[in-house]
């Protein structure tokens, strides 16, 4: 929302400014009294009747459903892994933390807790959104994220690794070799380094004596 124009004081020029021609002192000023979009100002949204009730409660139906397609995943998965019970053993340096001051720590598990904490940090991440999302949506009252995140989560959580493996069976090589990358934290920021799982990394650490096993 605007305040208006200004009135601007009379100048020396001798030249008058052209029909239509605004000073900066002339440019319209927001005063931050009204409140802001609740719609958002993504092009999809300005499409998108958000003002109607019926298009808002397809929207949040459609926010339900996509959730609890994207738990029903994870249980598959959390499943699958306790099915197979992989007890190989994966052994790999893991980075410190960004902005810590910690050494790298050398991790002993298995494949099978591995996926688990995995899993778990999967669930972590999705019950976040959620909460997030209804803080946003209930108590701000913006209706736009409703339809963003009704389709990116659903969209990541079939390109994660553990889906890949255990859902759509590729074999764990390459890319999908453990162990992972560390997603980040909020806004993709505090996450980790690429952890190490060669060799020459791994008897580093263990001559430094930074061992440590990885409970479920």
């Amino acid at each position: 929302q605007f305040t208006g124009i200004e009135v601007v004081k009379k100048t020396r020029s001798s030249k008058p400014n052209p029909p239509g021609h605004l000073t900066r002192t002339q440019i319209p000023r927001y005063n931050g009294s009204q409140p802001a979009n609740r719609t958002g100002g993504s092009p999809v949204s300005k499409k998108i009747p958000f003002d109607d009730p019926q298009v808002l409660l397809g929207v949040r139906i459609l926010y339900i459903v996509t959730n609890i397609i994207i738990a029903g995943v994870y249980l598959y998965l959390q499943n699958k892994i306790n099915a197979k019970k992989d007890l190989t053993t994966l052994k790999y340096v893991e980075p410190a933390p960004m902005g810590s001051a910690d050494e790298p720590k050398l991790i002993t598990t298995t494949v099978h807790s591995y996926d688990l904490q995995q899993v778990r940090a999967l669930w972590k991440s999705q019950l976040m959104g959620v909460g997030m999302m209804g803080v946003m949506h209930l108590y701000f009252k913006y209706t736009n994220p409703l339809l963003i995140q009704s389709i990116i989560p659903l969209k990541g959580a079939f390109e994660g690794n553990l889906v890949k493996i255990h859902l759509f069976g590729q074999p764990a090589i390459g890319d999908l070799k453990r162990p992972w990358k560390a997603a980040g934290g909020l806004m993709g920021m505090g996450g980790q380094g690429e952890p190490k799982a060669d060799k020459k990394s791994i008897e580093q650490a263990e001559r430094a004596g930074s061992g440590g096993v990885k409970e479920e």
